[in-house]
């Protein structure tokens, strides 16, 4: 399995829009791993999970046949993880794209706010509302949406998706999981987990985790004998308001065995 991320910043980017701070000067000074656009991860060329509004930078930066995506979920409908403007631009009169549709799934805002965008234009998707704890086979993978710890105004998810014989934790937009998604996890076993660094040193345990949140979510889900043999922890969603270049960040987390991602990066599983 390809676990490609497309995207690794929070809502603001890296360097941020109109930001003077030191961290954005300083990433724009460096460039590399320290410029992050908004977070988005693609898994074998087929199953995208959200689509921000750096998806089509995305496409050309990595040479991405958007096309071939069979399938697309979505963890909640802030506008960093669901730009469906864009979506329109894969109908008729937009591009000549594939008559096959890509399956949408998320709860019922987020595929709400895309047929709102869409119109009567929706032919080259089809759209599925899922509930909390019900798995889902779709055309590439089975799914079980998870409740995250994030938008007390709407239903925000993350995911548990197993593809091929392999198990990912997706696990943000989250701060420290609902107690549901815990016990839900226990008895599971994960080949990855994806975790968000959102407010760095700063912060807490509500709405983003920070770094003291994402160490006590290894421990627990190493304690509770819940990861496979080799397997791998990712961090990714980081804010320029947590004032941590790359190099930072590889300096906190990769003594502790957790990877720093970044825009472009690939992880086989």
């Amino acid at each position: 399995m390809n676990v490609h991320f497309l995207g690794t910043a929070a809502f603001e980017g890296i360097p941020s829009l109109f930001c003077q701070c030191d961290t954005c000067k300083q990433a724009q000074a460096k460039g590399g791993k320290n410029i992050r656009t908004r977070t988005s991860v693609m898994i074998d060329g087929e199953l995208k999970i959200d689509f921000p509004p750096d998806t089509c930078h995305h496409a050309i930066r990595d040479n991405i046949d958007m096309d071939k995506v069979k399938d697309l979920i979505f963890t909640h409908s802030h506008s960093d993880h669901l730009y469906a403007e864009d979506m329109l631009i894969r109908m008729s009169g937009y591009a000549k794209s594939g008559d096959r549709p890509i399956h949408v799934y998320g709860h019922d805002l987020p595929i709400r706010s895309c047929i709102d965008k869409l119109g009567m234009q929706q032919d080259k998707y089809r759209f599925h509302v899922i509930r909390p704890f019900e798995p889902v086979q779709t055309q590439t993978a089975t799914i079980v949406p998870l409740i995250a710890d994030h938008d007390r105004t709407e239903t925000c998810l993350v995911y548990y998706i197993e593809k091929d014989g392999k198990t990912i934790f997706y696990g943000h937009d989250s701060g420290w999981f609902p107690e549901q998604t815990w016990e839900w996890l226990k008895g599971k076993k994960l080949d990855l987990a994806i975790l968000e660094c959102t407010t760095g040193r700063v912060g807490g345990r509500i709405n983003h985790m920070n770094v003291d949140c994402v160490l006590e979510t290894k421990e627990w889900l190493i304690a509770n004998d819940i990861m496979n043999p080799g397997g791998k922890f990712a961090v990714t969603h980081f804010s320029h308001n947590a004032h941590l270049l790359h190099e930072d960040l590889m300096e906190i987390f990769e003594p502790n065995g957790i990877t720093v991602a970044y825009d472009g990066m690939r992880l086989e599983l």
